[in-house]
């Protein structure tokens, strides 16, 4: 179990979290650049944008119902920071649920919500067309994602992250759970609606949840997909990586240290993998990637039983 933090922590989480994402979006951009043969010294332009964002003039559409609309602009990072509470850095943590993996889904499902009202609050085809197109994403992720998160708590046999971390000891559980592994860091892009993913923002329908957006809204909606994905990764570290345990360093770093290298190889990844369209993935997913979480989940349940 891990250790309450005090309520300075409140403040701390959300500060790291942000620094990851930063760091993602960083990291993202020096891709880029490489790629692009320009200069990895310009990484950081993206950062730059910011300032621009704020002072720039939010747009106003004909018949949108503003208020839904910012609020599921705003939904989308809250609910990131929100997921991220229950994660322990080491051994503290800033809300030890004994509920805490259903938590973090209950917070990641609240982007349904949040991207689908950001979609539908414009009052615009293309906006609403990719609210919708999340929709159908997220009945393809989800449920594989649940039997993800729930493989190493059926192994651990509690729904506490700090439980679950200590309980793999001295192999971590992605060695013999790497389907659910897999399977979760999937999840993440898909939640974070980044890399083979991003089929809401889709360029064919003018960015989709992002194509009315401007000014702090956009800003909002951007980081909030930065933050999912910093949040995801972070959650992957008590899951299947051990949590803090490791040699010689305090635990907070090896936390650190697994998450960044987490976020960097799923930011690495979502530049190699091509967009997947909603309805093809649908059927992947239900036809393939569902039935082998079912089996993966059977593993650490078969062990358990075992065990007893």
């Amino acid at each position: 179990m891990g250790e309450v933090t005090p309520w300075w922590s409140l403040f701390a989480v959300p500060a790291l979290l942000v620094a990851f994402a930063l760091s993602a979006v960083v990291y993202d951009a020096a891709l880029s650049a490489r790629d692009a043969g320009r200069p990895i010294t310009m990484s950081a332009r993206p950062l730059l944008e910011v300032p621009r964002l704020l002072v720039a003039q939010p747009r106003r559409l004909p018949a949108s119902d503003v208020p839904l609309w910012r609020l599921g602009v705003i939904t989308v990072p809250v609910a990131a920071v929100l997921a991220v509470l229950v994660v322990p850095v080491g051994d503290v943590v800033v809300a030890d649920l004994s509920v805490g993996v259903v938590w973090f889904n209950a917070m990641e499902v609240l982007t349904w919500a949040g991207l689908w009202l950001a979609g539908w609050g414009p009052n615009s085809v293309f906006s609403l067309i990719g609210g919708y197109r999340f929709l159908a994403q997220g009945l393809a992720y989800e449920l594989p994602l649940m039997f993800a998160l729930m493989t190493p708590a059926i192994r651990a046999e509690s729904l506490r992250v700090g439980d679950i971390a200590a309980a793999q000891g001295g192999l971590w559980f992605v060695v013999w759970m790497p389907l659910a592994f897999v399977v979760y860091l999937a999840g993440v892009l898909a939640f974070g609606f980044l890399g083979c993913f991003a089929y809401p923002a889709g360029r064919d329908i003018a960015g989709g949840v992002f194509g009315e957006t401007s000014g702090v809204d956009r800003l909002l909606l951007s980081a909030g997909r930065w933050l999912l994905l910093a949040a995801g990764s972070a959650m992957a570290v008590p899951l299947f990586l051990g949590g803090g345990a490791g040699p010689v360093l305090p635990a907070w770093t090896w936390s650190v240290i697994k998450t960044l290298a987490v976020l960097a190889l799923l930011v690495w990844g979502r530049r190699r993998l091509p967009l997947v369209r909603a309805d093809r993935y649908v059927e992947f997913a239900w036809v393939v990637v569902l039935p082998l979480s079912i089996l993966q989940a059977f593993v650490p349940a078969l062990v358990v039983l075992n065990g007893r």
